[in-house]
């Protein structure tokens, strides 16, 4: 996260806030909440998950240039989304390549919804029944207890099978 934003910081983003070490806490995993505008796709902050309280801010000119740029990542664990459209919502959710999509509250977790993300964020799903399920194994078994011989299913007689006049139809 530290190497995120320092990269951010050089290639001209700015930092509103935060964008250090807690002074009063210099011994531990402890970083400030963090904004920074000005960011750019060059940014590795932009391509790289940032597991921290980092919120990097891009302009983009339209909702379109929003999803392709909040796409073009090999990852897509979450987003967010803050708009007052549902139609502008509802499309967001379709087209954004993530696991989790979150409309005007972000990070609402909750053990009975599934937890997980795409592409190089994850493959499956944690929690709900989708979770459970990663976790046992399927399987499909048929038993037909009287069989029957059906026509549609193997149209060929037993015959076709065994030689008849010295030659087989096989």
């Amino acid at each position: 996260m530290i190497r995120l934003v320092e990269d951010a910081k050089s290639k001209g983003a700015t930092a509103v806030i935060g964008g250090k070490i807690p002074e009063d806490q210099p011994v531990g995993w402890f970083y400030e909440p963090t904004i920074l505008t000005g960011c750019t796709p060059d940014m590795a902050i932009m391509q790289e998950e940032c597991f921290g309280p980092v919120a990097a801010v891009m302009r983009v000119q339209d909702f379109d240039e929003a999803i392709a740029h909040a796409n073009d990542s090999e990852f897509g664990l979450g987003a967010s989304v803050f708009t007052t459209s549902l139609e502008e919502a509802m499309e967001a959710a379709e087209r954004l390549e993530a696991g989790m999509v979150w409309v005007n509250n972000p990070l609402i977790d909750n053990d009975a919804l599934p937890f997980g993300g795409w592409k190089r964020s994850g493959l499956g799903r944690e929690l709900s029944r989708l979770g459970l399920d990663a976790f046992r194994r399927s399987k499909m078994v048929i038993i037909d207890h009287k069989p029957v011989r059906q026509g549609w299913w193997y149209p060929y007689p037993d015959d076709w099978f065994y030689e008849t006049g010295g030659r087989k139809h096989v």
